[in-house]
């Protein structure tokens, strides 16, 4: 059985053995928590044939985890809002054909039952991004999405935001994304981040520390002793 993503507690919480301040863990949608290419594919097929647009899909995945609308303005794409409706019907009507990256489900309900918070950082439209997230039966305490207050990525806004509804401190908190507007958003609210390679785009230079598959993380996130083969039905 799936659950919504919930709105944070409204209470702050503290992790006395981890130094008085608990630790969060923030994550981009596409391509870092779920695979959503074939859904993204069949909406710019969509794009393509309603529209006219010759753009290849290629293209417009290049500039993902910026909103629609900037990516339209960079691919000098006209009547950007009809654009975005025919794209986020269909993104909807498809929905089913995402999955949850292999491992992920697993490595956040053993970081949830270690205590972590998390939240998610998307440059989705929150209608869209629900159905997604439900998939993975996850407590979310946060998910800030296109349309929301602030500003999107590469602006710190969406992140800081999301440790605001986590009572989290920056300074204890990792950012997982993707794509280069993931990493500028991390290093502009001063968050740790962490580049999915499992994920669509290449890292930025410096190159961040890296994860080559979503268990992965548990080191990155010094939880290695969560390594081990996960047993059907427990957090553990």
């Amino acid at each position: 059985m799936t659950s919504t993503p919930r709105p944070a507690m409204q209470s702050c919480h503290t992790d006395q053995t981890r130094g008085g301040a608990q630790r969060s863990l923030l994550l981009d949608l596409d391509g870092v928590l779920l695979d959503t290419r074939p859904v993204m594919q069949e909406a710019w097929l969509e794009v393509q044939q309603r529209h006219g647009i010759d753009v290849p899909f290629e293209q417009y995945e290049h500039h993902l985890g910026r909103p629609f609308n900037d990516i339209m303005r960079r691919l000098d794409v006209t009547d950007a809002e009809a654009v975005h409706q025919t794209y986020s019907n269909r993104s909807k009507a498809v929905a089913h054909l995402a999955r949850p990256f292999e491992g992920m489900e697993e490595v956040l309900h053993a970081l949830v039952a270690r205590g972590w918070l998390l939240g998610v950082v998307t440059s989705k439209p929150l209608d869209r991004a629900v159905p997604l997230l439900e998939q993975l039966s996850c407590p979310f305490g946060s998910v800030r999405a296109a349309g929301g207050p602030g500003r999107s990525k590469p602006a710190p806004d969406p992140l800081l935001l999301a440790l605001v509804d986590l009572c989290a401190d920056p300074a204890q908190a990792t950012f997982v994304g993707d794509m280069v507007v993931d990493h500028e958003a991390a290093r502009r609210a001063g968050v740790a981040y962490v580049h999915a390679a499992w994920g669509y785009g290449s890292p930025s230079d410096p190159v961040p520390p890296t994860a080559h598959a979503p268990t992965d993380l548990l080191q990155h996130l010094g939880e290695a002793q969560l390594a081990a083969p996960f047993v059907e039905g427990s957090l553990l």
